[in-house]
């Protein structure tokens, strides 16, 4: 297929018909059906067929599909890297800042104190994403810093580790007695016997602990599964299970209705600096990562 009968195809796919297609990319109807045409003549197969003037992909083309939407992906960030550039590098009046979620609520509002205190002309823009999403930004320069626990590497980024911490246990009170609350830690063995809230697979840190916790206590059965931290702590809140989170996401744990204990053997989590190693290291981008590595310090 041709870059043109890609491009049709897909607008007939997204709009359902060939008016809709023509009007969504800008030809005439003609134009959409020639095109459609010439595809299926060079495939070999039909796209759609043609019932009372609907069109209904066929098998082939519902096939073909996921394959078209990943390529349009592709362009759509080649599209977004080009924009990325054009508005140029090294703005030393703004700077772009990516966290994944358990940094935005007790760690990024520390560093942007310190930050502001330094450079209060320089403004900020902050968004809380996942860390693969926060890798793509990155890559398409679409941002200046991202801030992540445990990365995956990427030949497109630097790595700088800004700190460590521990996985905790949040308990919801009454779970444990006094013999284990004043031990101040809680083994695998001691876990398996408590309603455990797990972390996605998906999660770096999600990983890991499923890892561990298979291989230290096969008996351990989840009583339910969520994709973020926070949701873990408000669920430990809220008396539903034990909440297995990192350390920056423990510091925001309502002590009236939880405690807070280590998780013994100790799991250590890092927090990382990601970069675009085709964008220039900034001043204030720099300042910003020490800000951020402050911040880690004061709730250690």
């Amino acid at each position: 297929m041709r870059l043109r009968h890609i491009e049709v195809f897909n607008a007939v796919m997204l709009t359902g018909s060939v008016s809709a297609a023509a009007r969504l990319i800008n030809i005439t109807q003609p134009a959409v059906s020639r095109t459609l045409q010439h595809a299926e003549i060079q495939l070999g197969f039909a796209l759609f067929q043609r019932v009372r003037g609907r069109l209904t992909p066929t098998a082939e083309a519902q096939t073909l599909y996921p394959h078209i939407e990943r390529l349009f992906s592709q362009l759509d960030e080649v599209q977004r890297l080009a924009s990325s550039l054009k508005t140029g590098r090294g703005n030393q009046d703004e700077l772009r800042v990516l966290t994944v979620l358990a940094l935005s609520y007790e760690v990024f509002p520390r560093a942007i104190r310190l930050f502001r205190e330094k450079y209060p002309d320089v403004a900020v823009v902050h968004e809380a994403l996942h860390s693969p999403q926060i890798v793509s930004s990155l890559v398409l320069q679409e941002a200046d810093v991202g801030y992540v626990f445990s990365a995956i590497s990427h030949p497109a980024l630097s790595h700088e580790l800004i700190g460590e911490r521990q996985v905790m246990c949040i308990v919801p009170k009454g779970l444990l007695g006094a013999r284990q609350l004043k031990a101040g830690v809680l083994s695998f063995g001691q876990l398996a016997d408590l309603p455990v809230i797990a972390l996605d697979n998906r999660d770096p840190l999600g990983v890991t602990l499923g890892h561990v916790l298979r291989e230290s206590s096969p008996g351990l059965k989840p009583v339910m599964t969520v994709q973020t931290y926070h949701v873990a702590l408000a669920l430990a809140h809220h008396g539903v299970g034990v909440a297995l989170v990192e350390g920056c996401t423990a510091a925001s744990a309502d002590r009236s209705k939880v405690d807070v204990l280590a998780l013994e053997p100790a799991i250590p989590v890092t927090v990382k600096a990601l970069r675009p190693t085709a964008r220039p290291n900034s001043l204030v981008s720099r300042a910003f990562t020490r800000c951020m590595t402050q911040a880690l310090q004061q709730i250690a």
